[in-house]
């Protein structure tokens, strides 16, 4: 056995390396939080090949002096921690190796300036070798170059991905980091074309409110769409805050990529708090599928960890419990009071269908086509009554009638889905509101009334049950009939009351009277398999919430029945009244508004 030896300081940081700097937007991480420490306004990046031959962060900070910079490039070396506590860190970095692990893998070059000295210095370290510090000319601010990432250990170039995946790691690095600074300008440019470009804050805005700016930076990186019309959240529980914004329901993604979280202006990763966050949502999620976030916790320093990973990407919370409460807690409320809302991105799909983007339908002619005759037109003669040409259309007789209009009620016009003007295909209500229309999926409306209604009467003691005169026998497979019988007591106090009933059938008693009538067999029978499905591995509110989903689904309006003015009416009014009733059980939207502008341009008027 080989006798215990001590490392070379070379092999030491190149050890650490591969702890800090596993990939280029590792290195970029740890110089841009840098950059921020030191009180930049303003960041420029430049990548080449993904990070990969260069990595250029330059800031408008504070600078270094010689002696600074002789300190940076030592190990364990920082301005960070003044009064040496790791219980009391407000900075971004301050472990004091990112500049020399990143120096022992490739070759580091750090120029910096500071506002009162006459002149810029520069530092060089090879693969660790550290080269003596010669003057240099630079502005204010500092500019680190990492080139040859990985020069000394080309062995992980090798995990690396191509440079495409490279430089969009990069990108959202930046990105995570541009919404937690919305006060700072950061730039970032890759093989000299720009990527993103986020100004700071003009003089005029600058000493607004930061909510204000953090919304508007967010709209800018995460689409002006969620800026526009997501949910804000402002809670608070004891020392811990919470701020931020959250999607409706309806824009979801399928991965959680689309979930930004933040802990003191730190981007963070934790997979519990992405739990917390879809658990907020509850049955409103279609399932598999992730909201649009952005969220900002504050908690007190000495309530923290940063101290976990090399990488400082976790953290851990003195009281997690609380923090994953407050989460849920809060997106849950706001949600209920935001719940009828609808996102816009129903009315932007419904416009690419009509005019073609990228689907079969039609193009409107633009607006400018209807201005005026085109020089070669002549008057067309008139039409006979009956056209034998193919794709022409003769007049209407005068006798005939609309397909299922509705007509009067014109104050609900200024109600926030309007008045019901139709039925179409007896699935879909058309209404008319006072700046364009509004169309309802009956079905999917229904049922999230009929469910809301469930909860409401869960609270109060239990949903009213129906007896069966005569008790219906269900065959099952065997886990399905053991899925069932095992969730007895939930389904009792929804209202279905089931029983054994031989080796392979259950006994149906009574269904939820606010059903009607169901086909209690088709039911019983959807809720065994949803159990199968679900498994036992889902806490018990959420196999409540997916059998009151599949209940309420058998008790709703179905596509395909007629409904009447009064009728359609009636729904539309509940559905304002109802809490989340803006989607489904599955989470798919119940209605899509057209503004009166998205009709005009579909019929080129504007």
């Amino acid at each position: 056995m080989a006798a215990i030896r001590q490392l070379p300081d070379r092999l030491i940081d190149q050890i650490a390396a591969g702890e800090v700097v596993e990939r280029p937007a590792s290195a970029l991480k740890e110089l841009t939080e840098n950059a921020l420490d030191a009180g930049s306004s303003r960041i420029s990046i430049s990548l080449l090949r993904g990070g990969i031959d260069a990595i250029i962060v330059t800031d408008d900070g504070h600078g270094m002096s010689p002696d600074d910079l002789k300190l940076a490039v030592r190990r364990h070396a920082t301005s960070k921690l003044p009064d040496g506590r790791l219980d009391d860190i407000r900075f971004l970095g301050f472990r004091g190796e990112a500049l020399p692990s990143i120096g022992a893998v490739s070759r580091l070059e750090i120029t910096s300036r500071q506002a009162d000295s006459g002149e810029g210095w520069q530092i060089t370290v090879d693969a660790g070798d550290v080269g003596a510090v010669q003057p240099a000319a630079i502005d204010r601010g500092t500019r680190v170059a990492v080139r040859q990432l990985f020069k000394a250990v080309p062995a992980r170039l090798k995990f690396l991905k191509t440079e495409r995946t490279e430089q969009g790691r990069c990108l959202d690095m930046i990105r995570r980091l541009a919404m937690a600074w919305p006060r700072v300008g950061f730039v970032l440019e890759g093989d000299g074309r720009t990527l993103l470009d986020l100004p700071a804050p003009r003089d005029d805005l600058a000493a607004g409110d930061d909510d204000q700016l953090r919304v508007r930076r967010l709209a800018a990186v995460m689409g002006q769409t969620f800026g526009d019309e997501a949910v804000r959240i402002d809670a608070r529980r004891e020392d811990i805050g919470l701020r931020g914004l959250v999607s409706l329901p309806t824009m979801n993604r399928p991965t959680p990529g689309s979930i930004y979280l933040f802990v003191n202006g730190r981007p963070v990763q934790d997979r519990s708090l992405i739990g917390a966050i879809r658990a907020g949502y509850g049955d409103t999620l279609p399932r598999g599928r992730y909201p649009m976030a952005a969220l900002f916790l504050t908690v007190p320093v000495d309530s923290l960890d940063v101290n976990v990973h090399p990488a400082k990407t976790e953290v851990r919370f003195r009281d997690a419990a609380g923090v994953r409460s407050l989460l849920v807690g809060a997106i849950s409320a706001q949600l209920q009071d935001d719940g009828i809302r609808a996102t816009a991105e129903g009315a932007e799909t419904a416009s690419r269908l009509f005019t073609g983007g990228g689907h079969r339908g039609f193009s409107a002619p633009p607006a400018a086509y209807y201005a005026a005759p085109p020089p070669d037109w002549q008057a067309p003669l008139a039409a006979p009554a009956e056209s034998s040409q193919p794709g022409m259309m003769s007049d209407l007789p005068p006798a005939a009638p609309p397909s299922a209009a509705v007509a009067g009620d014109d104050a609900a016009v200024d109600t926030m889905l309007g008045a019901a003007r139709a039925q179409l295909h007896k699935t879909y209500i058309v209404a008319e509101t006072g700046d364009g229309i509004t169309i309802i999926d009956q079905h999917a409306a229904h049922e999230r009334l009929v469910m809301e209604r469930m909860k409401a009467a869960m609270e109060e003691g239990g949903v009213a049950v129906q007896a069966l005169l005569i008790p219906d026998v269900v065959d099952l497979a065997a886990d399905q009939r053991e899925a069932i019988l095992a969730e007895a007591a939930i389904l009792a106090s929804l209202g279905l009351e089931i029983e054994g009933f031989g080796d392979g059938s259950v006994l149906v008693r009574g269904v939820p009277a606010l059903l009607g009538t169901p086909d209690a067999t088709r039911l019983v029978r959807d809720i065994a398999e949803e159990l199968v499905e679900l498994g036992g591995s889902r806490t018990l509110e959420d196999r409540i919430a997916h059998v009151l989903a599949t209940i309420s689904c058998h008790g709703s309006v179905r596509a395909g029945r007629q409904l009447n003015g009064a009728e359609m009416n009636a729904l539309l009014r509940e559905m304002e009244a109802t809490p989340n009733s803006g989607q489904c059980n599955h989470g798919r939207p119940t209605w899509v508004r057209l503004s009166l502008a998205d009709v005009e341009r579909l019929f080129g008027r504007r």
